[in-house]
């Protein structure tokens, strides 16, 4: 089975519907609060994907803070999440190499 996984930048709550409307089931949010004045709180993103019928994980790190113990917590969410799921972060990029790293150390089921 191949992952249906898409990877974005920072989203809005006001988003959140379209997303679920698009047929994503589950968002994981991989942006630490406060990175930017103007970004979205975890919790205000986690409302609204809840509202939209969304299940929300919050996997959050630092772009250069990627960890064994980060990739191992993605890995367990990600192998039981409902599919497609929708990554994000500030521009998509950290979320799509938390993806690679699980690749990568093979924890991803198939």
């Amino acid at each position: 089975m191949s992952h249906q996984v898409s990877f974005t930048g920072q989203i809005t709550p006001e988003q959140l519907q379209t997303i679920a409307d698009d047929g994503f089931k589950t968002v994981i949010n991989n942006r630490p609060d406060g990175e930017d004045a103007n970004q979205p709180t975890s919790s205000e993103i986690e409302a609204a994907a809840k509202q939209a019928g969304l299940a929300y994980k919050e996997i959050s790190f630092a772009g250069n803070a990627l960890t064994q113990p980060i990739v191992e917590e993605f890995a367990d969410y990600f192998n039981e999440a409902e599919q497609p799921i929708l990554m994000f972060c500030r521009t998509g990029n950290r979320s799509n190499g938390l993806y690679e790293a699980a690749k990568q150390m093979d924890l991803l089921d198939d």
